[in-house]
């Protein structure tokens, strides 16, 4: 399918609810001085067709499109790497990974070949000796110096070992796994208890599906703090990244996705296999899950004062494709960058409206800053801002330029025109007509080509020149 026509196809669903035009002055006026609550929820791999309100798919999310109708969402968002670690690490810093110094996975890649770590060699291992270098300031660091209470539940991924934990980075409370996978009922990943009650690991819950686990304690935060003070709570599930789970564990085949057998259920006779059908029914448990978060904002009386942000970490993982989009997780094609993004602030931001502004998540933490009146310090460098004012339609996104680094892969996007050189492909791409990236431009615009290679590499000088931080830059 190309560009034009998924645009014939999707503009008559996007037109019910979401397209029709919002005046800025029927926003309300902001009103009192209490400082708004804070959900940010983030999913694991899931593309960005995987909502209900696309159209594209039979996936069921009816809490997630419900908060796109009250809210605005964003077809042109995009995060800073195609794979987990480096692009939650730009999430909590509004800063590029190679900025950061989080610009790879922290991973133990020898279960690759099925090894199985020893608790002695898990303790010395990367996933536990390395994470986002402690200089760098998280959303919770600036968040409590503005009076916030702060948790986190569920996949945090920004180190193990106790100085990377969410106590240790501005957080009050975490539950959840510190690594980048665990099984969804062991919570284990590859054999390791990998579950956290703020700094000591827990098997309380072993045996209980993770997304309802989350579900759990993200309910118990909301009605402990709403209505007596100003919340963040960082959502971020696991759901639907594939089980860290030996073959061996699982009768000699690597599970995949794991969901409920009655979320399953769902979806048999509808999609073509088995693998499909666990994944739909992943992302339509952690809807629910979300669903009931989202139901405990409103019993506590907090939806009008509560920002909910929704987005993905990265790109599809493949389960169902993401078309019209080329590529998947761990490229830098569309498929691996682009994400479903939802807001909304009712009175804040526009109900029902949807937005093709140029967006990523850099933008996250320099708008949580300004929404909160939390001063940014003088001596840090954003590589975002303040996404609210291009939600309302009052501006044009100011964004014109996003650059990414995936090891030998690299790809850049200067206006509308695109640029890829990475292992599984390259060429110049015009986004504004091939969304798809069909055409290779190289040798048609080699002006284009040029200027965007030049942008990029001025970027990656300004990167080399910045502050040098851990765990990966050499210094």
């Amino acid at each position: 399918m190309n560009f034009l026509s998924f645009r014939r196809f999707a503009i008559p669903v996007l037109a019910f609810g979401f397209a029709c035009p919002v005046l800025v002055s029927s926003l309300k006026a902001d009103v009192g001085g209490s400082k708004p609550n804070i959900l940010l929820i983030v999913s694991d791999d899931q593309g960005w067709p995987d909502l209900g309100c696309m159209g594209l798919k039979p996936i069921q999310t009816p809490n997630l499109d419900r908060l796109a109708a009250e809210g605005t969402r964003a077809t042109n968002f995009y995060v800073t790497w195609s794979a987990c670690t480096p692009s939650r690490g730009s999430l909590l810093t509004g800063r590029y990974p190679q900025r950061n110094g989080l610009y790879d996975m922290v991973r133990n890649d020898l279960v690759n070949y099925g090894h199985r770590y020893t608790l002695e060699e898990y303790a010395v291992s990367p996933e536990m000796t390395l994470g986002l270098d402690p200089r760098e300031e998280t959303i919770g660091d600036h968040l409590r110096k503005s009076g916030y209470v702060s948790g986190v539940v569920g996949k945090w991924d920004m180190g193990q070992a106790k100085r990377y934990l969410p106590l240790q980075r501005g957080f009050d409370f975490f539950y959840g796994h510190g690594n980048n996978g665990i099984d969804y009922y062991t919570h284990e990943r590859y054999g390791i208890p990998s579950m956290f009650r703020d700094n000591a690991r827990t098997e309380e819950d072993k045996g209980t599906y993770s997304t309802d686990v989350f579900e759990r304690e993200a309910v118990t935060f909301v009605k402990k703090h709403a209505g007596k003070k100003p919340f963040f709570l960082y959502l971020p599930f696991n759901a639907p990244h594939g089980a860290s789970t030996l073959a061996e564990d699982n009768g000699g085949v690597k599970p995949g996705v794991q969901a409920p057998e009655e979320e399953v259920a769902k979806y048999r006779g509808i999609v073509k296999d088995e693998k499909l059908a666990r994944y739909y029914a992943a992302v339509t448990r952690m809807d629910a899950a979300i669903g009931r978060v989202l139901e405990a904002v409103e019993a506590a009386g907090q939806t009008d004062n509560t920002i909910v942000l929704f987005f993905s970490d990265n790109g599809g993982s493949g389960n169902g494709g993401n078309a019209p989009l080329r590529g998947a997780k761990s490229t830098m094609w569309e498929g691996g960058l682009r994400v479903p993004f939802i807001a909304r602030w009712p009175g804040r931001i526009p109900a029902g409206m949807a937005t093709d502004e140029f967006l990523t998540s850099l933008e996250i933490l320099p708008t949580l800053l300004a929404a909160t009146g939390t001063p940014t310090p003088e001596d840090l460098k954003l590589d975002g801002f303040d996404l609210l004012p291009v939600l309302r339609g009052e501006m044009p996104s100011p964004r014109k330029e996003m650059f990414w680094q995936r090891r030998g892969d690299v790809a850049a996007r200067v206006g509308q025109y695109k640029w890829v050189q990475s292992a599984k492909g390259q060429g110049l791409f015009d986004l504004s007509t091939d969304l798809g990236e069909e055409h290779d431009l190289s040798t048609e615009r080699p002006e284009v080509l040029g200027m965007v290679k030049e942008r990029f590499a001025a970027w990656q000088e300004e990167m080399q020149a910045s502050e040098p931080r851990g765990p990966f830059r050499d210094y």
